[in-house]
């Protein structure tokens, strides 16, 4: 009967321990079997219409009048061979112009950015280029032909690479970069990483859309050259390691049930 006992009391630590098991649980943004995963080819027409501003874009922001007759002149460096007080006014505006490009605008949560003169403008869902256009249009009535250049400086995207502790934030420098560029900015996929099951998640107007893509063969080059957006998330699901997670978690019941069983012995030996 007291043998009987201590078995059941082994046994519930063993259940007790066991539900705390940790095994794969470092495995991030599961999916089911019948998970219906967002098209690719979706994904391609969407590249080619480019990044589209969102809130809490941080924008750098330059103007130059004349169709940025001002911007060749600098970069020809011809402005600074012009003399007398012209040429002084002129090297005041390119410095003007220098701490102007230095500056950075906030696209706030409702949409606006808030620019020199033009106060607050919508600048929230457009792309880059009819950013430009629209701001271009707005500072005619303050500037000759003006010339507006428009570039996000805090896009960034979020690597996983299959293996736990190595998530990475990539930021994006080039408004092209690819998921293979992201990937080999990395150090790759890791070694546990699957790369047959690899996920990016995007978000979008109409919610999370993931994307799965098979980089274990050759064919996965044409989806690995996807145009990567800002705030997407590149997931490379881990492989299970059921033996070597199952043995760790086993270890402390293994000892728990010696330590018993010697317990138990020294019990019995002493009445």
């Amino acid at each position: 009967m007291k043998f009987n006992q201590f078995l059941l009391a082994v046994l519930g630590s063993a259940v007790f321990l066991l539900s705390g098991c940790t095994i794969n649980q470092d495995i991030l943004f599961r999916t089911g079997d019948n998970f219906e995963f967002s098209n690719l080819e979706d994904l391609k027409n969407e590249d080619a219409t480019g990044y589209r501003l969102a809130s809490n874009d941080m924008l750098s922001f330059q103007l130059f009048s004349n169709n940025g007759e001002r911007l060749n002149q600098r970069t020809a460096g011809t402005m600074t061979s012009q003399s007398g007080a012209g040429g002084g006014q002129n090297q005041q505006q390119m410095m003007n112009m220098g701490q102007q490009g230095g500056l950075t605008y906030l696209v706030k949560p409702d949409g606006l950015v808030e620019l020199p003169e033009l106060g607050n403008i919508r600048l929230e869902g457009l792309t880059i280029e009819e950013a430009e256009e629209l701001l271009e249009d707005a500072y005619t009535s303050y500037y000759n032909d003006p010339y507006v250049i428009l570039r996000v400086t805090n896009n960034r995207v979020f690597v996983f690479p299959g293996e736990a502790g190595q998530a990475t934030v990539v930021p994006l420098a080039n408004m092209n970069t690819t998921l293979l560029e992201v990937l080999a900015m990395t150090g790759g996929i890791a070694r546990r990483g699957n790369a047959s099951k690899v996920k990016l998640i995007r978000k979008t107007e109409a919610g999370r859309e993931v994307y799965k893509m098979d980089l274990s063969v050759v064919d996965g080059l044409d989806d690995a050259n996807m145009v990567v957006q800002a705030y997407d998330i590149i997931y490379v699901e881990p492989m299970p390691q059921l033996v070597r997670e199952t043995t760790e978690s086993l270890t402390p019941i293994t000892s728990l049930i010696s330590t018993l069983t010697v317990l138990y012995a020294f019990v019995l030996n002493g009445n």
